[in-house]
């Protein structure tokens, strides 16, 4: 395969899951062979589960003799659907097997090497193996000394060159283009060069018999002589910005084992050049290198790279922004504005950019007050697949949409520098800089500033399990200099050499234990707590975060001192910032963690939905906090997230039915996520909603873009369906969520813990709260009883004492008195009631001052505004910007809107002391 074209869809392929790269081991059967011969692929040390596949595919392609680009094989078929033809034979043995002859395999002669890796039929999210490019012919070359491509000599020292072919052959070594040595007829080349400069070598080997040439190529590089100086006092690893002087940045880089860095870049003429001027100062003691940059250009953008050891071109690891070379090209400006250009033709890779004196962000909400964790109930949403606009200013202008839901937390999926653009962003590459496909940090930083405005926190999932091939620290330390898909080496201070866990494989496996990952996770927390002033985290997998070999299904006491440790850290930063863990560990070890103030996932999704389905295998109970025998509500459960099926989509496909009633209908599949939502929200604890779900999403979480439905399509988007809104049986989900949702917040005793749950596998369940406190006006008991079945059924409600009580949903307040508390009632399917001894009067909600006038409203043809604007924009209810009016608007000016359908729009009016957001609706 093409290296170019790997590359590119490494970087860019839009399937990232969390089934990724492999590193598997290729055999070839014989070992040497000419192009005519039959030979055998033998791939091992490969699981295509991980995958969520059977089978797997040969992708090749091979060099002609002379050249150096590659052709890819005539039988690949396409990337994402590989022709049938290179399939693998299973050998029932965990191996695969693929035989053919080069010659006829890729219907060509004069091949000089081909070209290899395994992959799933679909391998975007690089579900492939590493590569692999091996010689064609019994005639061979092995380099022995240096054993790597580039060697740190000392000047005037020796440099030992040692080589062996498998045939007599004639050597030739060039030193920078010119001949040094020639050695003719001999199988083991040995040499003794003196290194003066820098030096970049080839060693030719011809056989005398054929024209077959091979050569290697690697080098000597001087040490340059380097200034020792300690970092200087107060000084981050990363960027370091003068608060006194912003055209002035001290730059720190730790990269033990490592003799000498350089630093190139767009600034003081330097244009992209190695220049020992631009040498960091090396501090031996810490293991870092450091320079400071000064009279840097005001208010510019300023980009720049690390070379280590004058071959491995890197980002800063402590980047905040980067620029791709692939990527940048597709985000819209609308997105992200004057992204400046890479410097194609300059350098290669992820390059680190930063402005100086740059203007702070001014926080209008500066004493934000947390939802309590009992309170919390958590929106999390993938802004991909939430706006069409894929960006946080879209997000912030849907939050009334959320706000009148009444939700008080959001969590973003992650939002630091991922691979590609299109991902679910589970491939970090860098931890600390901001995605800009999903607009800029000022953007995120009003995101996040308005939320708070409303009482919403923001809560962020990040990804430190794992970092892909583009981590400036993994590429520092592996065993292809610098490239993306080899192995760490056991230099590496940051990675493991395999991933520890034996389940899952994802991409390249941090090492918690080190005291470099535990420095670098620590740094990057209090920059996302401090920068954007986010409420918490959401860690991912930290089921991971142990050297501990195993699934990680076991008590680990290394994971937990781990994440007490970070957890500490955190704390000692912001005492009040949310720990959540996705861990799934045993009881007992979640049990400490909480202990310690940690949260932790808890995942109910299949006994939700087979209850929503009209199954009696649905026994939901250990949603309750109580059932896992703790004191404190620290689970956030959930029916759905971003990684489980959707409830509206197994209800409509596979839901339960009789003769006069049926789950697979639309109208009465939302009405079982009803049911779900009364016997979700009102249990005691926090929770979390997936997107959209309020709404009945039904798109399978495996839906293509094609309308099909495929494993490979997991993290594929989805529509982004607005409209549902507008469907009256939709937006009565929405409805009854938000009401369920102010019930939990404003009465206390969904807060009691005082409560019981049946739920076990009957179709007839109830719950039962009593307020552990009754010195307040409000509700004292609850009874909650459903029919989750497809049968009319009568249940006893075991009220808990006779008397008064009230329908919870019923707007009237209507009294029932209970003289029996056990008098039977009857359900329909999917029928639910909660009642309350008390009658439940709903917060009235101050209606919201418009913060633009708009009239006429509703609007046939034009509209006005009574303010002055410079910019109009319109978008309509699937956040498609659809009409545009830029200029100085005088206010009462008439825009015209006539071509427009009927429907509701969202108006962004722009003018140059602030911007405002309202509706418009078009009759």
């Amino acid at each position: 395969m093409k290296k170019t074209i790997h590359l590119f869809l490494l970087l860019f392929v839009v399937n990232i899951i969390n089934a990724q790269q492999q590193n598997a081991t290729f055999t070839i059967t014989p070992d040497i062979f000419e192009e005519n011969d039959e030979i055998t692929i033998t791939v091992s040390n490969i699981d295509p589960n991980i995958w969520g596949v059977t089978d797997i595919y040969l992708w090749a392609w091979y060099f002609e003799q002379g050249s150096n680009n590659a052709n890819n094989a005539p039988t690949n078929g396409e990337w994402i659907n590989s022709n049938e033809a290179n399939k693998f034979t299973n050998n029932g043995d965990g191996t695969y097997s693929f035989t053919f002859t080069p010659s006829i395999f890729y219907n060509t002669t004069g091949i000089d090497r081909i070209g290899m890796l395994a992959k799933a039929k679909d391998g975007s999210g690089d579900k492939k193996t590493q590569d692999n490019v091996v010689d064609v012919g019994a005639f061979d070359l092995s380099l022995i000394q240096p054993s790597k491509n580039i060697t740190i000599a000392d000047r005037d020292s020796p440099f030992s060159i040692k080589a062996n072919t498998t045939i007599p052959a004639d050597f030739i070594l060039t030193a920078n283009g010119v001949i040094i040595n020639i050695q003719q007829g001999i199988i083991n080349y040995d040499y003794e060069y003196t290194v003066e400069d820098d030096t970049e070598f080839i060693l030719t080997a011809n056989d005398p018999n054929t024209t077959n040439t091979i050569s290697k190529q690697f080098s000597a590089l001087i040490s340059p002589e380097i200034n020792e100086a300690p970092v200087p006092i107060g000084m981050q690893d990363g960027i370091n910005i003068n608060p006194e002087d912003p055209t002035s940045v001290t730059l720190v880089l730790y990269a033990p084992e490592k003799n000498f860095v350089h630093v190139k870049g767009n600034f003081n003429n330097n244009n992209w050049t190695l220049d020992d001027k631009y040498l960091l100062n090396k501090d031996t003691e810490q293991n870092r290198f450091w320079i400071t940059l000064n009279n840097l250009p005001n208010n510019s953008d300023i980009l720049f790279q690390y070379v280590v050891e004058g071959s491995i071109s890197i980002a800063d690891p402590y980047s905040t922004l980067i620029l791709s070379e692939f990527n940048d090209v597709f985000i819209d400006e609308n997105t992200f504005t004057d992204i400046p250009d890479y410097p194609t033709g300059k350098t290669q890779h992820a390059v680190s950019w930063f402005k100086t004196n740059e203007n702070a962000y001014d926080w209008k909400v500066k004493d934000f007050n947390r939802p309590k964790t009992t309170d919390l109930v958590i929106y999390e949403l993938l802004i991909r697949d939430f706006d069409e606009l894929h960006s946080f200013e879209a997000v912030k202008n849907r939050l009334d949409y959320l706000q009148d839901l009444g939700i008080n937390a959001i969590e973003l999926m992650p939002v630091s520098e991922f691979d590609g653009n299109i991902s679910w962003g589970y491939n970090p590459s860098f931890h600390m800089a901001l995605d800009k496909y999903y607009g800029s940090p000022t953007a995120f930083k009003e995101f996040v500033d308005e939320c708070h405005s409303r009482g919403i926190a923001v809560i962020l999932d990040v990804v430190y399990n794992h970092a892909t091939g583009q981590n400036p620290y993994y590429r520092m330390w592996n065993d292809c200099n610098g490239c993306y898909t080899g192995k760490v080496t056991s230099e590496n201070p940051f990675f493991n050499i395999g991933d520890t866990n034996t389940s899952f494989s994802f991409f390249n496996d941090m090492d918690h234990e080190s005291q470099a990952t535990q420095e670098y996770v620590d740094q990057l927390n209090e920059f996302w707590l401090k920068e954007y002033n986010i409420d918490g985290f959401r860690f991912d997998f930290t089921k991971g975060f142990t050297n501990t070999i195993g699934d990680g299904g076991a008590f680990d006491q290394s994971r937990i001192n781990i994440l007490k440790r970070m957890n500490t850290q955190i704390k000692d930063i912001d005492s009040e910032a949310y720990v959540i863990l996705e861990h799934f560990a045993p009881n007992e070890e979640e049990t400490i963690l909480i202990n310690e103030g940690m949260l932790v996932w808890g995942n109910h999704n299949f006994n939700y939905n087979q209850a929503t389905m009209g199954y009696d295998n649905s026994d939901f109970s250990a949603v309750s906090y109580l059932s896992r025998g703790w004191d404190t509500p620290s689970n956030i459960s959930y029916m759905e997230s971003h990684d489980e099926e959707r409830l509206m989509y197994k209800n409509i496909q596979f839901g339960n039915s009789n003769a006069d009633y049926s789950v697979k209908n639309l109208t009465t599949a939302l009405e079982r996520v009803s049911l779900a939502g009364a016997f979700y929200f009102t249990i005691p604890g926090p929770k979390m909603i997936w997107q959209f779900g309020e709404l009945g999403y039904d798109f399978s979480i495996n839906a293509c873009e094609d309308n099909s439905i495929s494993d490979g399509c997991r993290t594929s988007p989805k529509p982004i369906r607005w409209d549902y809104y507008e469907d009256t049986n939709r937006k009565a989900v929405y409805e009854l969520y938000s009401k369920l949702i102010a019930l939990k917040k404003n009465e206390p005793v969904f807060q009691t813990n005082n409560f019981t749950l049946n739920t076990s596998s009957d179709t007839a369940k109830s719950i039962h709260l009593t307020s552990s406190s009754f010195n307040h006006p409000g509700i004292k008991n609850v009874t909650i009883i459903g029919n989750f079945g497809v049968e009319p059924i009568e249940i006893d409600p075991e009220f808990q004492n006779r008397g008064f009580w009230f329908d919870l949903l019923d707007g009237r307040k209507r009294a029932i008195f209970i003289r029996d508390v056990n008098a039977k009632i009857t359900l329909q399917p999917g029928e639910f009631k909660i009642y309350g001894d008390r009658p439940y009067f709903p917060r009235i909600r101050r209606p919201k001052k418009p913060s633009i006038v708009i009239y006429p409203n509703p609007t046939r043809s034009t509209f006005a505004l009574r303010e002055k604007a410079e910019k109009i924009s319109i978008f309509n209810n699937r956040g498609i910007l659809v009409k545009e009016f830029e200029g100085k608007f005088a206010p009462h000016q008439q825009f015209p809107v006539r071509e427009l359908s009927k429907g509701f729009y969202i108006i962004k009016v722009e003018n140059n002391t602030k911007n405002y957001v309202t509706k418009l609706s078009i009759k």
